[in-house]
């Protein structure tokens, strides 16, 4: 095997889904799986031993959950990018996810070509959630009375420092468009949309897209525009 494999752990208490997921995942060239776990705990271990790209977790696992396995494996040195892989998607389930340092979150009904996708996502340093997830972060950021306004936004978007370009960036981002989506819109090269995206994220003192996400939403930017 290559040694520039994308290199893979699966944590998921069911053996079945587990050879499922393997199954598929090393159907991609390139992918290997180097380790399985069957609770939070063993995953923890898991990516001590393997050192993996990336670390595919269940939520619901016996011990130690998923959840509290991305926060632990989140605070080791050079932690791999977390993927939540689950069919528990109540809203809670998702924020704590996030919250605890996962980088996408994709519904185990979703599609081999997703998981794939996913999964190559953020190994590649980008965040992902499913759209329907997506919807979730958009309604929960904006619940309620005070939601912020458009002027709100602008004035947010001007406190953080933004160019007019990274704010534009930002609004595409909200709306959960993909690199190349963006660089079509702007009708700029993909290297010139990771650009920005990296330099609002430093502004902003995020750490990836979907906290991007969720601040455009809190402080009315994605409504309004350029």
């Amino acid at each position: 095997m290559a040694a520039d494999d994308l290199t893979i752990v699966l944590a998921d208490d069911q053996d079945l889904v587990r050879a499922g997921f393997r199954v598929i995942l090393e159907s991609e060239p390139g992918f290997r799986v180097v380790g399985e776990a069957s609770d939070g705990a063993e995953a923890v271990e898991a990516v001590r031993a393997h050192r993996p790209d990336v670390v595919c977790l269940d939520v619901q696992m016996p011990n130690v959950d998923g959840l509290e396995a991305a926060r632990r494996i989140a605070a080791l040195p050079d932690p791999p990018a977390v993927l939540v892989l689950t069919t528990f998607d109540h809203d809670d389930a998702l924020f704590q996810a996030l919250e605890a340092g996962a980088s996408g979150f994709l519904l185990k009904n979703a599609s081999p070509e997703r998981l794939i996708d996913a999964v190559r996502t953020v190994a590649g340093g980008d965040a992902l959630l499913a759209p329907d997830v997506t919807r979730r972060v958009i309604s929960r950021a904006t619940a309620g009375p005070t939601a912020p306004s458009s002027a709100a936004g602008d004035a947010a978007v001007a406190a953080a420092g933004l160019t007019e370009r990274e704010a534009e960036v930002l609004r595409l981002l909200a709306r959960g468009s993909s690199n190349a989506e963006i660089a079509a819109e702007l009708f700029v090269g993909e290297a010139t949309v990771k650009t920005h995206v990296s330099n609002l994220l430093q502004k902003l003192g995020l750490r990836d897209r979907i906290q991007a996400v969720v601040w455009a939403f809190e402080h009315g930017v994605a409504g309004t525009t350029g």
